[in-house]
């Protein structure tokens, strides 16, 4: 195991990038064996190659400047996947609603009957009865 640290010294490694690129290889992979798609699978193998190539590649700031500009295009998509669990999560005690102003999200706990809410973005009261 020596020797692969030695031969990985100065390279790049794995980042988000490149698992989604194995995990794209992979997915493509197995579609194309499921439809029997035999174009689908040669083109399974390019993500794949990209994500071997920026592992090993040795221009560690170009490959940093692509995983930032994918995180950057994937966070929006990760925040409105993480803030709908935690709402599931949440629904069994609390109930949520938007504000009528500001069209902030808020939490109330269930079962607790009429409620005097303050908005924390625009100090807006309301009562509701969650």
């Amino acid at each position: 195991m020596n020797w692969l640290r030695k031969f990985m010294v100065g390279r790049y490694g794995g980042d988000q990038l490149s698992i989604f690129l194995f995990v794209l290889s992979i997915v493509l992979t197995l579609i194309g064996q499921l439809a029997e798609i035999p174009i689908l699978m040669t083109i399974s193998y390019i993500p794949l190659f990209v994500a071997i190539y920026r592992i090993l590649s040795n221009d560690v700031q170009k490959r940093r400047m692509e995983n930032y500009k994918f995180a950057m295009l994937v966070s929006p998509i990760y925040s409105k996947l993480k803030k709908a669990q935690n709402r599931i999560k949440g629904s069994k005690t609390h109930k949520y609603f938007k504000c009528a102003k500001c069209k902030t999200i808020l939490r109330v706990p269930k079962g607790k009957g009429k409620i005097l809410v303050t908005c924390p973005k625009c100090k807006t009261k309301f009562t509701t009865k969650k």
